[in-house]
């Protein structure tokens, strides 16, 4: 359909509100086309009416000249010339009269009818079908609020299921009639040709039949030009043919693949959940507080656009930002009063956005899209094969393989694109990889069967639980184990003071403690665990680097993903098999990673100095931007668990809600 635009049938079920500008735009085409047919119609009726009075007219003209014999004037005479003249023009003007007659009855059938039929079935039809689709679209949006009002608790069944079968029923009857009504209206842009061309054609038609005028060449010339349009306009209506067929085939495909999709909340088996996602839109529900306590829950149209999540409302021209999503957290989150329910945080914390979903299915979408995005992997050649690589080396980690090496090929940077070992304490305590590394047993790392503990707690909290409910009073608690008898005097005379915010991504029990490749293969399964069991929270923290806490044996950031560091920590207390516990802590940090790690190795230097004054101290810090690294024990941390459980409490910077990867 060459210069015409098309209403898209595909995204009637989306009803997004780019479609519904799309559809204003027709509909104030249609009303245009309305208001300007209605004039030609009283214009050509005007025409008919007149023919007909003409008609009419000359048929009393010959009746009247044929009567003329009959009349006896007192002052006239016979004249029988007159009386023949006037009986000649009778005979002509009632041939013209019967020629009249015919044009009448041609420009019924030919000009009236088809501007008549536009006007009294197509215009009204497109009225009709609007009407209805108001209707269907006010009642499938009661429906949907309704639905999305009903609570999380377990209710009456059959409530529920009343209120998904209105749901189901009032968007497949929206649907349907959206589809219909959008077929209406593309097909009127054709309709609107035909209207004004043939009733044009068969109002010339019918005057050259009846006028019979002019030299052979203006006729032949107008007979040419009016076949040529004639011609043109059974082109269109087989053109028009061709696209309702092509429509209304589209319809019945459409309703019966969107079958599944009128329920709101469809079954993940038959509608795979697609975790590989780098742009996404959709109908979500935001949460807007309007009091202390109280919050109200608005529905817009969500859509992703590059690193930035965009709304737009029905009747906007366009959306507005709601937040940048570079580098932010995302993740489920329980609402009292509503479900499918996720949060996203601002990479500063300081904006955060509670939405709702319709289904799990959407909601875990959004979360595994906004994911995505967070790691600025649209930013790639191909983002969702780039994205499926990610999420399937995910899956393929836990793949058992022969030896430490293979295991490793596609989660750990290869030994080539690794900087030298003796860059930082942070990266290996060893100095280089051993050449028996590719035949190390995992077994050597980490201990069979061993728990991953995703809650910011060590594994020998337990043995300090008394200590520290009696320690903490009035300060915070140091996860790690420690006693923290003297440690706020200390720390305050501390001359490092390092604060990273970081997000726990979990944590398990070790075995090897002289080379990095343990914090390699922790960060391997935890990750793949949270992958595999959809893992998306993570404690969001400070990590407070000082010279003056516990003892960190090693600390590296992974080579590839920057954002992820861990150390591993060898207790004080406890003991198993005779050796002393030592757990790896694994975090993701808005920062590089390996400045977290540098950090730790300047607070060792310092600390293997520690015979040194305030002044040399300063020195050794202003000089050590890349410390070299030493020995592999006497780096000290804090960390302080900052968590907040309001989410709308970003406003301070070290307030922080749980977040997601």
């Amino acid at each position: 359909m060459p210069g015409i635009d098309k209403l898209p049938i595909e995204e009637t079920l989306e009803d997004s509100p780019q479609t519904r500008s799309l559809l204003s735009v027709f509909e104030e085409d249609t009303a245009t086309i309305s208001s300007y047919y209605n004039q030609l119609f009283q214009a050509m009726h005007r025409i008919y009416d007149a023919q007909n009075e003409l008609s009419a007219a000359t048929h009393l003209t010959s009746k009247l000249l044929k009567e003329y014999e009959k009349q006896r004037f007192p002052l006239g005479g016979d004249d029988e010339v007159m009386s023949s003249t006037l009986q000649q023009f009778a005979k002509v003007i009632d041939e013209l009269s019967s020629c009249h007659a015919v044009l009448s009855t041609q420009l019924a059938d030919a000009m009236m009818f088809p501007i008549t039929q536009f006007k009294e079935r197509d215009l009204k039809e497109i009225l009709t079908l609007k009407e209805v689709f108001q209707i269907s679209s006010d009642d499938h949006d009661v429906a949907v609020n309704r639905y999305s009002r009903l609570s999380k608790k377990k209710e009456n069944e059959k409530v529920k299921s009343e209120v998904m079968e209105d749901v189901y029923t009032s968007r497949k009857k929206q649907h349907q009639t959206m589809m219909h009504y959008f077929s209406a209206l593309n097909t009127l842009q054709y309709k609107k040709k035909i209207a004004l061309l043939e009733p044009l054609l068969g109002y010339m038609q019918a005057q050259i039949s009846f006028f019979k005028l002019g030299s052979e060449n203006l006729t032949q010339q107008w007979e040419d030009f009016l076949t040529n349009i004639g011609t043109s306009v059974q082109n269109v209506r087989r053109e028009m043919d061709s696209e309702v067929d092509s429509m209304q085939q589209t319809i019945q495909d459409l309703e019966q693949a969107s079958d599944l999709l009128y329920m709101p909340d469809p079954d993940p088996s038959k509608i795979p959940i697609n975790r590989n996602l780098t742009r996404k839109a959709g109908y979500l529900n935001t949460r807007n507080k309007t009091g202390l306590v109280s919050s109200t829950w608005d529905r817009q149209y969500f859509f992703t656009q590059g690193g930035n999540l965009m709304s737009q409302s029905r009747g906007d021209v366009a959306g507005g930002l709601v937040m940048d999503i570079d580098n932010c957290s995302v993740m489920a989150v329980d609402c009292e009063d509503r479900r499918f329910c996720f949060q996203i945080s601002a990479f500063d914390g300081k904006k955060v956005s509670i939405l709702q979903a319709d289904s799990r299915k959407d909601c875990e979408e959004w979360i595994a899209t906004i994911n995505n995005i967070s790691k600025r992997i649209y930013l790639s050649e191909n983002p969702e094969e780039t994205a499926a690589r990610v999420n399937q080396s995910a899956l393929e980690a836990v793949t058992p393989s022969p030896s430490f090496q293979q295991r490793h090929e596609s989660f750990r940077p290869s030994t080539q694109g690794r900087p030298r070992a003796g860059r930082t304490s942070s990266q290996s305590s060893a100095g280089s990889e051993s050449p028996a590394l590719s035949s190390l047993s995992l077994d050597s790392l980490v201990a069979p069967d061993t728990p991953i503990q995703f809650d910011i707690i060590s594994p020998v909290s337990e043995d300090y639980s008394t200590q520290a409910k009696s320690a903490s009073q009035g300060r915070r608690t140091n996860p790690f184990g420690e006693s923290g008898q003297s440690q706020s005097g200390e720390s305050e005379d501390s001359i490092l003071h390092q604060l990273f915010i970081v997000r726990f991504l979990g944590s398990m029990e070790v075995k090897a403690t002289e080379n990095t490749d343990v914090i390699y293969e922790t960060m391997r399964q935890i990750l793949a665990a949270r992958a595999i069991h959809n893992i998306f929270r993570m404690t969001e923290s400070h990590l407070l680097v000082t010279c003056e806490c516990l003892n960190v044996v090693l600390c590296a950031s992974h080579q590839e993903n920057k954002r992820l560091f861990g150390f591993v920590l060898q207790t004080a207390g406890g003991r198993v098999d005779g050796r002393p516990v030592t757990v790896c802590y694994i975090f993701e940090s808005n920062n590089d990673g390996e400045k977290i790690c540098d950090s730790v190795g300047l607070a060792k230097q310092i600390a293997l100095h520690s015979e040194m004054d305030l002044e040399e101290q300063s020195r050794l810090i202003a000089a050590s931007s890349r410390p070299n690294p030493p020995a592999a024990d006497g780096q000290f941390l804090v960390l302080s668990n900052s968590q907040s459980e309001d989410s709308d409490a970003g406003e301070e910077g070290r307030k922080r809600g749980e977040s997601e990867a």
